[in-house]
């Protein structure tokens, strides 16, 4: 069985896991990739992503409050579809989902630590560190749930307040200006219309899914009902206020073109200009600070949903001769996933695969509550279907720019996805007949 430790997780440290998980990758990796898409709605966009997170955190926050679970999401759509094939595969897209996240982080993690050595983000050294980094987040992750939330919460502390300094010193070198980031426009290969400004919300969406890391630590939290939806919307407002900051600060002090042609390190260039090589320093010291907190939050939160769909006897698993619980086998399979990701794919593939991941779970869970749950959670009729519209408007907007730039992984997506369906279709299907 699964090690869930009831009450181990104050709000504090569940907040420390969210904002752990939000503020790691999202703003390091993806702010370039953001301006390439947005154009001059950029950092006006990071707004709008946070906005569709509220709406789409609505859901989470009624569904938690009545089935508080340590498998969270898992539970959800258990509530919603039933033990079949939509929740099954609906909750492996969530946990495959977050371990592309891992993925991200690691590589931005190998990135940015590379800046201050001057070496090119192409290096084969950057997935080398990535892997350093999920084998650290592993064995940080097999010593239990209060020294993780411990040490989530301080390094959660120390990069708020190291990227909030930074920001505000960068706003105040170019005086506070509200000028979005200019020069030259943009990037050719994309048309900056308002399709591709909606498609670049899917990558701050994707910045904003480390709230569902509460929702899978459920009924480990202390007071569940009442500080699950807290802890929620706490992580999501500090995320978004520190993600606006940056946004803006580094617009401020950057073309649009520089940021593009930057790209996976647009932060760490903005500080040269803010602060020369000190800034630089900073910003890669920050940049460790929260990809190590961020991949341990993760690595946490997915192995415990694993382990949970695996009690619940909807995905298949496999010992291997391992011994221990269940939870520390899926731990190992969460960081080998992540580790091969990390070698395989760059930034920009992993950030899009995960985002229409996230995405079309997102909108599963959403039909389920008002399809089946609505009554039965309180929920809103109105903010669920609004919430499923948003990520239907974005995600539709996401895969037509993703067709014209970059048909290989949209494919790849779709494959994947089918690939998921068919095999817990199959793997149901063998476990009713064993019956």
């Amino acid at each position: 069985m699964s090690d869930y430790k009831k009450d181990s997780i104050s709000l504090k440290g569940a907040v420390g896991l969210g904002t752990g998980v939000m503020i790691s990758a999202g703003i390091f990796a993806l702010l370039g990739q953001v301006a390439e898409l947005a154009g001059s709605w950029f950092p006006l966009i990071f707004i709008g992503g946070a906005i569709v997170t509220a709406f789409s955190a609505y859901s989470y926050i009624k569904m938690s409050s009545e089935y508080p679970s340590a498998g969270g999401i898992g539970m959800f759509l258990v509530k919603a579809y039933g033990k079949g094939t939509i929740t099954a595969s609906a909750a492996l897209l969530m946990a495959i989902s977050m371990v592309i996240n891992q993925s991200l982080v690691a590589r931005t993690f190998g990135t940015y630590t590379l800046q201050i050595f001057d070496v090119d983000e192409t290096s084969f050294l950057v997935p080398l560190l990535g892997v350093g980094l999920l084998t650290f987040a592993f064995l940080v992750n097999i010593t239990g749930n209060r020294f993780i939330q411990s040490f989530t919460s301080i390094v959660s502390l120390l990069k708020i307040a190291g990227l909030a300094i930074f920001a505000i010193v960068g706003l105040w070198i170019a005086g506070f200006s509200i000028e979005g980031a200019g020069g030259g426009g943009g990037n050719s290969s994309v048309d900056q219309t308002l399709v591709s400004a909606i498609a670049a919300m899917a990558l701050t969406i994707l910045s904003f899914k480390g709230f569902t890391t509460i929702t899978n630590s459920g009924s480990e939290i202390t007071k569940p009902k009442k500080n699950i939806g807290r802890a929620i919307m706490i992580s999501i407002s500090i995320s978004a206020l520190i993600y606006v900051l940056l946004a803006w600060a580094v617009s401020s002090n950057l073309s649009l073109n520089e940021i593009i042609e930057a790209k996976d390190y647009a932060l760490a260039e903005a500080a040269k200009p803010v602060l020369g090589d000190y800034g630089l320093w900073f910003t890669v010291a920050i940049a460790i600070i929260a990809t190590i907190s961020g991949i341990i939050a993760s690595v946490f939160a997915v192995s415990r949903m694993l382990a949970m769909l695996t009690d619940m006897k909807l995905i298949p698993h496999k010992h291997f001769g391992m011994p221990g619980s269940i939870q520390k086998h899926t731990l190992v399979y969460t960081i080998v996933l992540a580790m091969l990701l990390t070698i395989l794919f760059d930034l920009s593939r992993i950030a899009s695969m995960g985002a229409i991941l996230y995405l079309v779970m997102d909108i599963i869970i959403h039909w389920g509550v008002f399809k089946h749950l609505r009554e039965k959670v309180g929920a809103n009729p109105a903010i669920v279907l609004s919430a499923l519209l948003f990520d239907m408007l974005v995600l539709g907007a996401f895969i037509w720019i993703k067709i014209s730039t970059d048909p290989l992984i949209v494919v790849l997506s779709i494959i994947f996805m089918i690939l998921i369906f068919a095999g817990e279709r199959l793997f149901l299907r063998k476990m009713d007949d064993s019956k």
